[in-house]
């Protein structure tokens, strides 16, 4: 028996044909449901792997800003330190030596 001569008697006596057509339209309409749903799930993916990215530099620029800041208040200290001790010639040149111990680069005139 093929397809086509056991098919015929079930539409025949059991399905009408609108309903099989219902049927055809509905499955049609979830399968193209379903591939525009995965096509948007790509989209959203592609999004999200881009602002991880983004995330990621925006935390090493935070650790930057942060490694900034302690420098910028190690630098504070020391000028109100330096401020406030220049007067003597012994606290003159312990900063001397500070700077030269601290400064690898550091050449005396």
């Amino acid at each position: 028996m093929t397809l086509t001569e056991y098919v015929q008697p079930v539409l025949d006596k059991r399905l009408p044909a609108a309903l099989l057509a219902a049927f055809l339209l509905q499955t049609a309409g979830a399968l193209f449901w379903a591939g525009s749903a995965a096509e948007r799930i790509a989209a959203l993916e592609r999004t999200l792997a881009t602002d991880q990215s983004a995330i990621a530099r925006v935390a090493v620029l935070e650790e930057q800003i942060v490694a900034i800041k302690q420098t910028l208040d190690r630098i504070e200290t020391k000028l109100d330190r330096n401020q406030t001790n220049m007067s003597s010639p012994a606290n003159i040149a312990r900063n001397v030596r500070d700077v030269r111990e601290g400064d690898p680069d550091f050449r005396a005139p």
